[in-house]
């Protein structure tokens, strides 16, 4: 087994797990490897995202939903991990908000046809690339709906840890795509794409925008 497959397999595994039995250190983890940044960079989507119904692919411990519910949208959360739902319904219920989260997969969700103004992710793993969830996200939208993609961040600075988080992110290839076009998927299931670098802070995040017709 060559070393980007071992590292590959590594990752899987540490997901695996990160999003299941250790869900509790999730947000430790993501500080650490973001430097408190984490939270920042995935509400670099909140710009792209219309009022309305939005539903967020794979919400994590929550901090979107929250942010998005404070801003005076109506998200719904959905996540396939019986731990991050549990995480995201505390910190909403800490705060006085519904907690509207399904557990499902991306690939088929449990909603009627153009319910949605907007669907966002940050930082999701492979589902995201599966034609399968293009295809619910188109089907789930409303006509002209949004959907909002934060894949990558690449941590800004000169410092010591500044350059080997960027070590670290380039080994394990989280700060780039593969050389062919990874969301061909959507443009398959209809949307129309618009790629952009924004910075948050010293660091850069990749939005990826798609209409639906």
């Amino acid at each position: 087994m060559s070393d980007m497959r071992l590292i590959s397999s590594a990752l899987r595994l540490f997901f695996r797990l990160l999003y299941g039995p250790f869900a509790w250190t999730y947000d430790a983890v993501a500080w650490v490897v973001s430097r408190g940044r984490w939270t920042a960079w995935g509400a670099a989507a909140l710009p792209l995202i219309p009022d309305g119904p939005v539903l967020e692919l794979a919400h994590g411990p929550g901090h979107l939903l929250l942010r998005m519910a404070r801003q005076g949208l109506r998200p719904v959360g959905l996540d396939l991990s019986l731990q991050m739902g549990a995480l995201a319904r505390r910190r909403l219920r800490r705060v006085g908000l519904p907690p509207r989260l399904v557990r499902a997969r991306a690939q088929h969700l449990p909603f009627r046809d153009g319910v949605f103004r907007a669907v966002v992710a940050t930082f999701p793993t492979e589902f995201i690339l599966d034609p399968a969830t293009a295809r619910e996200a188109a089907r789930v939208l409303a006509p002209g709906g949004t959907v909002a993609v934060v894949p990558v961040a690449i941590p800004g600075g000169r410092d010591p840890l500044a350059r080997a988080l960027r070590f670290l992110y380039r080994i394990t290839g989280q700060d780039r795509f593969p050389p062919e076009d990874p969301f061909s998927a959507w443009r398959d299931a209809g949307f129309s794409l618009h790629t952009e670098w924004r910075s948050v802070g010293p660091d850069s995040v990749l939005l990826i925008r798609g209409l639906r017709p």
